[in-house]
């Protein structure tokens, strides 16, 4: 018999599952699971606002702009963000949840995480956003590192 997945595993699990809606063209497939109380309340992945069509290229690449930086140049919005979008566009309080994120999120995300009251971030792997920790510090984020 297998063994049954942690719950946190369970959940990273589900933020994969999530990254595969991406529509970034870079590469990079971000998904973000929003848990409280081992209930799902939200999702989100990167890409496109939505009714924007999907890009074909990604200008960031094309310029060659390394990961994390330029994100002006870029109309995708991070998983996060798309996940706080979402619980608001249904009347979700995302108080004192914990997001599962398939990467460390940015501080601009980071930020946005603190002003809905996440309480812990579960990552599954890094991203070049030293600020991202501050914040979450500042914040009285807990950060939690949970790679697959």
């Amino acid at each position: 018999m297998t063994a049954r997945p942690s719950w946190d595993q369970h959940w990273m699990d589900a933020a994969h599952l999530a990254a595969q809606m991406s529509t970034c063209v870079s590469g990079r497939k971000v998904g973000a699971v929003f848990v409280r109380d081992k209930r799902l309340l939200a999702t989100g992945f990167n890409g496109v606002p939505s009714g924007y069509p999907h890009p074909e290229v990604c200008a960031r690449r094309e310029a060659g702009v390394p990961s994390g930086q330029g994100l002006d140049l870029c109309v995708c919005a991070h998983a996060e963000m798309n996940g706080i979008a979402n619980a608001a566009r249904y009347g979700m309080t995302l108080e004192g949840a914990t997001v599962y994120v398939t990467c460390q999120p940015c501080a601009a995300c980071m930020g946005a995480l603190a002003n809905v009251g996440i309480r812990r971030v579960i990552s599954g792997g890094s991203y070049p956003d030293p600020r991202s920790h501050e914040i979450a510090q500042w914040a009285h984020i807990e950060l939690v590192s949970l790679s697959q």
